[in-house]
C-alpha cells in the first residue's frame, strides 16, 4: 500500500525550486535528518513559502521572554484547538525535544488546563487560545491577567503573534490537506540512536 499524499496541491521537486528554497530545505534536512512536508507543500507557490518562513523565523527563533519550548506549547494547544493533524504532530514533536518531556505535548493538545505545566504557561496558553479562536472578545483584563505571571507587553504580544500566525498555518495546512511526516511521531519520545 503506497503512503497517502502529502498534499492535494502539487509538491515541487527539489532540484525544480530557485536556489533559496532548496538551500533552506536542505538545511532543515541535513539538521532533522528528513525534509519536514511543510517546506516542500508551501513550496507549491515559492512567494508565499519565502513570505510564510520568514515571519515563521520572527516570531520562533527570536530572544525573548518566552522560552523556546513556551513558543511550541502555544502551537500545539492552538493547533489542538483548531484540529491541526499537521501541527499537532510536527510541532508536538518540536516541543517534546525543548521541554526534554514525552508526555507534555500530548497533554497541551489534549487539554493545556490538565497539562503537567506550571500556572504560568497554562495563563500564556488561556491568552493564546482566546487570540486564536475568539480574538474580538479580548479586553484588557487579559492583558492583566498576564501581568502576575512576569509576561512582559513584549511577551504578550508574542504570545499573540504566536497564536495568530499559527491560526493562519493551520488553517492552510488544513487547506491543502498537509500530512505530517511519519519521523514527526516518534521524535521527543523514545531516546536517539
Amino acid at each position: 500500500m503506497s503512503a497517502p499524499p502529502i498534499s492535494r496541491y502539487p509538491v515541487p521537486e527539489l532540484g525544480d525550486l530557485p536556489e533559496d528554497m532548496r538551500a533552506r530545505i536542505l538545511a532543515v534536512q541535513e539538521k532533522a535528518g528528513f525534509v519536514p512536508n511543510v517546506f516542500v507543500t508551501l513550496a507549491h507557490r515559492p512567494d508565499e513559502f519565502r513570505a510564510f518562513f520568514a515571519y515563521h523565523d520572527a516570531l520562533m527563533e527570536k530572544a525573548g521572554g518566552l522560552t523556546k519550548a513556551e513558543r511550541e506549547m502555544i502551537v500545539v494547544a492552538t493547533s489542538g484547538a483548531n484540529g491541526c493533524l499537521y501541527c499537532i504532530v510536527a510541532h508536538g514533536a518540536i516541543l517534546r525535544i525543548y521541554a526534554k518531556d514525552p508526555f507534555v505535548a500530548d497533554q497541551v493538545a489534549a487539554n493545556y488546563r490538565k497539562a503537567d505545566i506550571t500556572p504560568r504557561q497554562k495563563a500564556m496558553l488561556e491568552f493564546a487560545l482566546k487570540v486564536s479562536l475568539r480574538s474580538a472578545e479580548i479586553v484588557e483584563a487579559d492583558f492583566s491577567a498576564l501581568k502576575p505571571h512576569g509576561f512582559s507587553d513584549e511577551d504578550i504580544w508574542d504570545i499573540g503573534a504566536i497564536a495568530a500566525f499559527f491560526a493562519l498555518s493551520n488553517r492552510m495546512a488544513n487547506l491543502i490537506g498537509m500530512r505530517p511526516n511519519d519521523e514527526f511521531h516518534l521524535l521527543g519520545r523514545v531516546p536517539r540512536k
